[in-house]
C-alpha cells in the first residue's frame, strides 16, 4: 500500500528511555557514550567540561559498574581504530536519515497525488502525475524559509483529520467485504505465510517496510515530544487508525484480487467514490506535513554533525526567536529539493520506457529504497542502544547482548530481503548516504590533523615570557580577538603576527568557541575565563562553549558578554594567582563565568553614546572610563565584595580598550598533506577537505563577526 497512510509507526519500547537530555536520534545517542567513555570525537574536549550540568544529567542511572560495563570502556577508549567504526556507525545512521529525507517527500507527495489516476485514462494520468509532484515539492521547499511556527498551527489538525480519515474508511471497508479480516491480526498467520511461501515471502518483507517509515525520524523527534506524548499518541491514535487502514485494504483486496490488471490496485481504490477527491486533498495536506517533518528533521540533524565537528559549516537561520529547534539552512534545503526532484522525474522517466506502470514504480521506489534507510537507521539505532545499557545504565553485557541479538535478528531479516533488490531501487539510499558520509568523515578528518598541527605548532610559553609584559611591540588601544581552536597554549598564528607586525591591542584575548557533546549548555555556565601570563601582560583565554543545539548570539550580544566575562573574572580572580610566578598553573585554572542574563549580581555592562549619567545607580559604585571617547563603556559593581585598587586598575584599562573598538583576527589555514603521506591521505587532505574548506562557510561567518573589523593571518599546515 503505497500512500499518505505510511505516515509512520514509530518504535515503542527501551529506544524511548535511550535520550540525551530530552533529546533523540543517532547523533543523540552517541554524545551519550562519548560522556560516560572517553570515545569523543572532538579533539579539544576537558576535564572542565564534564562538570557541565547536562552533562551528567542522563534521568535514572544506575550506580552501579558492572564488570563487562568496565572491560567494555576500557576495550573502547584503549583501541583508537574502535572509536573511529563507532563513529562511523553514528555516521551511516545520520546519513541514512539524510538520504530518507530525499525520498520521503519524493515517495509521500507523489503516492498522494496517485489517487488522480482514478479520474483519467492510464496514458494521461502518467503525463500529469510527475508534473504535480513536482510542482507541490518545489511549492513545500520554497516555504522552508517561512519557518515551520507560521504554518504549524495547521499540521496537528491535518494529521489527526487523516488519521481518522483513513481509520473510518478502513472500518467501513472491514464491516462491508469482510469483517473476519481481524483474524489476520494474529501472529499464526504471519507464521503460516512464511512456512508456505518460504523464500517469496522473506523477500516480501521489504515491501512490509513501507508500514513502519517514520519510526526512525520520530525517535530524533524527542526533542519536541516527550516520551509520554509520543506513547500516548502512538497507543491510542496513530497504530489503531494505521491497523484500521491496513486491515480495511485487506479487506477490500480480499474481494478485488481478480482484477485483469495491476493499475487500479491502491489505497485510493478502497475509498468510496463519493470521497475520493475530499481524501485526495487531505491525503497531499498530509504528505507535505510527514515532508515538512522530515525536511526540518534533517536541518537539525545537519546541525548537530556541523556543531560536533562532523560536517562543514552552512548557514543557520532560527526561523522562530521562542522555539529554538526551528532551523532553516539554504545550502541543504536547495539540495534536497533538487535531489529529490531527480529521483522523482529520473525514476519515472526510467519506468517509461518499459511495460511497467507508474505504480510498479512506486513500489520498487518505496520498498526497496525509503525501506532499506529506515531498516538501516533502525540497525545503528540497535548497536548503539546496547552499548547505552552497558555504559550509561550499567546493564548486565548479557542483557545487552540478548536485546540486540533479539531485535538485531529482526532488524536484519528485513535488512537482507531490502538488499535484494538493490538494483532496483534500493542503491538511491546507499548513493545518497554514501556521498554524505564521505563528506562527514573527509571533514572529520581534515579538522582533526589540523587540530594536531595546531596543538603541536603551539608556541611554548617560554617564548611569551622571554618578550616582556609590552610582548617586546608597541601596545595600541583596543581589544584583539584571537581565534584558535587550542584550549591550553599559545597558538602560532598569534607569533606570527607579532613577528611580522610592530604593534598589537593593549588587550589580547585568546577565544576558543567550542562545542560540547550535550544538547545545551547553561547560560551560567557559558564561559571558561583563564589568564595567560603575568597580569601586566593583559593576556586573557576565553573559552566559550555551546552544546549541539544551542543558538550562538549575534556578534553585538556576544561581544558584550565576552567584556563582561573577562570583567568578571577579573573582580573575582583568587588571590593565589596575583604573584604570577607559576603561570602555567594559573593558566589552567580557569574560572566559570556566565552571561549577563545569568549572572544579575555580578559585574554589569553599560555601553551608549551618550556622556550623561545612568539613573538609578545610586547605590552601586560604577568605574567610569574617560569622556574623551565618543562610545561610553561602564561597568556597574556591586557594592560587596571589594575588590582591590590593582584589579580596579585592570577594568579601566579593559573599559579603554572596549571603547577603542575589538579587532578579530583569524587564521587563514592551508592545509596539505606531509610530503611521504600515502596516496589517500593526499587525495582527502589535498582535495578533499580542501575543497569542502573552500566551498563552504568560513569561521568568520560561523561566529557572525562583522567584516570590517576582521584581519586574517596566512597559515600553512603540513599534517
Amino acid at each position: 500500500m503505497e500512500n499518505g497512510a505510511d505516515s509512520g509507526v514509530p518504535e515503542l519500547g527501551s529506544f524511548l528511555r535511550a535520550d540525551d537530555n530530552g533529546e533523540g536520534g543517532t547523533f543523540a545517542l552517541y554524545s551519550l557514550l562519548c560522556r560516560h567513555a572517553r570515545v569523543s570525537s572532538l579533539p579539544n574536549c576537558q576535564l572542565a567540561d564534564e562538570d557541565l550540568s547536562e552533562y551528567t544529567k542522563d534521568g535514572v542511572v544506575s550506580s552501579a559498574t558492572t564488570l563487562g560495563g568496565l572491560t567494555v570502556k576500557s576495550t573502547l577508549e584503549k583501541y583508537r581504530v574502535l572509536q573511529m567504526v563507532l563513529l562511523v556507525l553514528a555516521l551511516i545512521g545520520t546519513c541514512m536519515v539524510i538520504g530518507d529525507g530525499v525520498l520521503t517527500p519524493a515517495l509521500s507527495v507523489f503516492s498522494a497525488v496517485s489517487g488522480l489516476e482514478l479520474s483519467m485514462s492510464r496514458e494521461q494520468h502518467r503525463y500529469v502525475e510527475v508534473p504535480v509532484a513536482c510542482v507541490i515539492l518545489v511549492f513545500l521547499f520554497a516555504l522552508q524559509h517561512y519557518g515551520t511556527h507560521r504554518v504549524g498551527f495547521l499540521f496537528a489538525p491535518i494529521v489527526i483529520t487523516w488519521l481518522l480519515c483513513i481509520s473510518t474508511i478502513g472500518l467501513y471497508n472491514i464491516l462491508h467485504w469482510n469483517p473476519h479480516v481481524y483474524q489476520a491480526l494474529s501472529p499464526y498467520y504471519m507464521y503460516k505465510f512464511l512456512k508456505k511461501t518460504q523464500r517469496g515471502g522473506w523477500m516480501s518483507l521489504g515491501g512490509i517496510l513501507l508500514c513502519i517509515t517514520g519510526s526512525e525520524a520520530m525517535f530524533a523527534d524527542l526533542g519536541h515530544f516527550s516520551q509520554l506524548s509520543i506513547k500516548i499518541a502512538f497507543t491510542f491514535v496513530v497504530y489503531p487508525s494505521l491497523i484500521l487502514a491496513y486491515m480495511g485494504q485487506a479487506a477490500y483486496l480480499s474481494k478485488h484480487h481478480n482484477l485483469e490488471s495491476n493499475y487500479h490496485i491502491g489505497f485510493y481504490v478502497s475509498v468510496p467514490e463519493k470521497l475520493r477527491w475530499p481524501v485526495l486533498a487531505i491525503a497531499i495536506l498530509a504528505a507535505v506535513v510527514g515532508s515538512q517533518a522530515v525536511i526540518t528533521g534533517t536541518f537539525s540533524i545537519i546541525k548537530q554533525c556541523s556543531a560536533l565537528g562532523c560536517f562543514p559549516r552552512v548557514k543557520i537561520v532560527h526561523t522562530s526567536s521562542k522555539i529554538h529547534g526551528q532551523i532553516y539552512i539554504p545550502e541543504i534545503n536547495w539540495t534536497l529539493m533538487l535531489l529529490c526532484l531527480t529521483v522523482t522525474v529520473g525514476f519515472r522517466d526510467t519506468k517509461r520506457m518499459g511495460n511497467a506502470s507508474v505504480r510498479s514504480l512506486r513500489l520498487i521506489f518505496s520498498f526497496d529504497g525509503t525501506g532499506l534507510a529506515v531498516i538501516t537507521v533502525m540497525l545503528v539505532t540497535t548497536c548503539l542502544m546496547s552499548l547505552v545499557m552497558i555504559l550509561c545504565w550499567h546493564k548486565n553485557i548479557f542483557l545487552a547482548i540478548c536485546f540486540i541479538f533479539f531485535f538485531g535478528s529482526i532488524e536484519a531479516l528485513y535488512f537482507s530481503a531490502s538488499l535484494i533488490k538493490f538494483l532496483e531501487g534500493a542503491w538511491v539510499p546507499i548513493a545518497l548516504s554514501f556521498i554524505f558520509l564521505i563528506v562527514m568523515y573527509v571533514w572529520h578528518y581534515g579538522t582533526l590533523k589540523k587540530y594536531e598541527s595546531d596543538v603541536q605548532n603551539k608556541v611554548s610559553i617560554n617564548w611569551l615570557l622571554s618578550l616582556g609584559p609590552t610582548l617586546g611591540i608597541v601596545r595600541v588601544r583596543g581589544i584583539g580577538l584571537i581565534h584558535t581552536e587550542l584550549v591550553s597554549g599559545i597558538p602560532a598564528v598569534f607569533s606570527h603576527f607579532v613577528t611580522n607586525l610592530p604593534a598589537f591591542h593593549q588587550v589580547v584575548v585568546f577565544l576558543c568557541i567550542k562545542s560540547v557533546p550535550v544538547p545545551h549548555v547553561r547560560p551560567e555556565e557559558r564561559f571558561l575565563v583563564g589568564r595567560v601570563g603575568p597580569k601586566e601582560y593583559r593576556l586573557y583565554r576565553c573559552i566559550a562553549r555551546y552544546g549541539y543545539h544551542d543558538i550562538h548570539k549575534d556578534d553585538v550580544e556576544f561581544e558584550k558578554d565576552l567584556v563582561r566575562s573577562i570583567a568578571e573574572f577579573i573582580r573575582s580572580e583568587r588571590p593565589e594567582c596575583d604573584l604570577g610566578l607559576e603561570e602555567l598553573e594559573c593558566d589552567e585554572k580557569m574560572t566559570v563565568v556566565g552571561t549577563s542574563s545569568a549572572n544579575m549580581e555580578g559585574i554589569r555592562l553599560s555601553e551608549d553614546r551618550d556622556s550623561s549619567e545612568m539613573a538609578g545607580t545610586s547605590e552601586l559604585r560604577e568605574i567610569k572610563s574617560p569622556e574623551r571617547v565618543r562610545k561610553r563603556v561602564r561597568f556597574v559593581l556591586p557594592e560587596s565584595p571589594r575588590i582591590n585598587r590593582e584589579a580596579e586598575e585592570e577594568l579601566k584599562e579593559l573599559m579603554e580598550a572596549r571603547e577603542a573598538g575589538m579587532a578579530f583576527i583569524l587564521g587563514h589555514s592551508y592545509v596539505r598533506a606531509k610530503r611521504g603521506s600515502s596516496f589517500m591521505k593526499k587525495m582527502v587532505i589535498n582535495f578533499g577537505y580542501d575543497f569542502l574548506r573552500r566551498n563552504f562557510r568560513g569561521p568568520s561567518y560561523a561566529l557572525s563577526i562583522p567584516h570590517a573589523s576582521t584581519l586574517e593571518v596566512g597559515m600553512v599546515y603540513h599534517v
